[in-house]
């Protein structure tokens, strides 16, 4: 990796189903890290691989391409081109009723592959949030189980799937995203449960899977959300206290830390998207992550943010290196 460029401590988008010449001219210039895919983006195989491989050539090196494909309601991928996915709390329930993960790791090893065959080498999953009564309905069936233990062993899975076919797995959301009652694409979400009772429940699932032999290969994404017991005053993408004291010591999570999508409503009060960005770099997360496609904000973003950290580049380069 030492005849790599050193790049944007980013993550861009792309506005339609193929490069424009002003996307192709900023890529290049400005060298993202890598680039993440929604619904917009993709017609048919064919076309996703030809757009993947244009990003490619623009930046001019193997960078990595993210997408949201957890199966369920979050899927940019859809029939007829692509098999539809089951939900991941349909295999939790099959996980606490006995019936093992057989299922889950069959079908995220082809989900994996699937992506990996259209250039897609990064996915946005497991959601590893505890399923509570108050959970908004933006996560719901998106999360295993109510049971961490349960949420542990299918994210395991999904992990050592998703590595076995290739394609880097993003747990999210951390810290915990179970007890939020409110969508973080629309508010601010305020979560006032106690660390004690965080550490026993929403934080194990992110834990367990920091503490196995799979961790320095598995990435992370923050949750937009003030967690009040902790950082009154900052949700965690933004906060030092979350992302140093908890994700970092208390989950023990070592590995690459992307900021959600910058353009959230529920960071509207932190500023411009390149002063968000910012923000989330000085807090810890290694990367920020813009999902929204706009040349001009793209532009800010290139002109304002750091190259990737030498901390990010160690943990980046060890995810692709252990085991190998």
């Amino acid at each position: 990796m030492s005849d790599l460029p050193l790049p944007l401590a980013c993550v861009f988008s792309v506005e339609g189903e193929t490069l424009t010449y002003g996307e192709k001219s900023l890529f290049s210039a400005a060298q993202p890290f890598g680039f993440i895919l929604f619904g917009r983006n993709c017609v048919s195989p064919q076309q996703i691989k030809k757009l993947t491989d244009q990003l490619r050539t623009a930046v001019g090196w193997n960078c990595p391409i993210m997408i949201d494909q957890e199966g369920g309601r979050v899927a940019r991928l859809r029939e007829p081109h692509w098999p539809e996915f089951p939900a991941a709390k349909i295999f939790g329930d099959q996980i606490a009723s006995g019936a093992g993960g057989k299922d889950l790791y069959r079908d995220m090893t082809a989900m994996a592959k699937m992506l990996k065959d259209i250039g897609i080498d990064a996915n946005c999953a497991p959601v590893c949030d505890v399923l509570f009564p108050e959970t908004h309905q933006v996560i719901g069936d998106r999360a295993y189980s109510s049971d961490p233990e349960i949420v542990a062993t299918a994210a395991l899975s999904t992990c050592q799937a998703f590595l076995d076919m290739g394609v880097q797995p993003i747990m999210k959301h951390l810290p915990g995203h179970g007890r939020a009652t409110a969508d973080s694409h629309v508010h601010l979400p305020v979560v006032e449960a106690s660390f004690d009772d965080l550490r026993k429940t929403d934080f194990l699932p992110f834990s367990r899977l920091s503490r196995t032999s799979l961790a320095p290969k598995i990435w992370g994404m923050v949750a937009h959300i003030i967690y009040s017991q902790i950082d009154p005053e900052l949700p965690s993408t933004l906060s030092k206290t979350i992302i140093d004291d908890i994700i970092r010591k208390e989950i023990g999570f070592d590995g690459l830390l992307f900021s959600d999508d910058l353009d959230m409503k529920a960071l509207e009060k932190y500023g411009t998207i390149p002063e968000r960005a910012n923000l989330s770099l000085q807090a810890g997360c290694d990367i920020a992550l813009y999902c929204w496609a706009k040349l001009d904000v793209m532009e800010q973003l290139a002109a304002s943010l750091p190259p990737l950290s030498a901390k990010g580049w160690m943990r980046w380069e060890k995810s692709l290196l252990v085991g190998k």
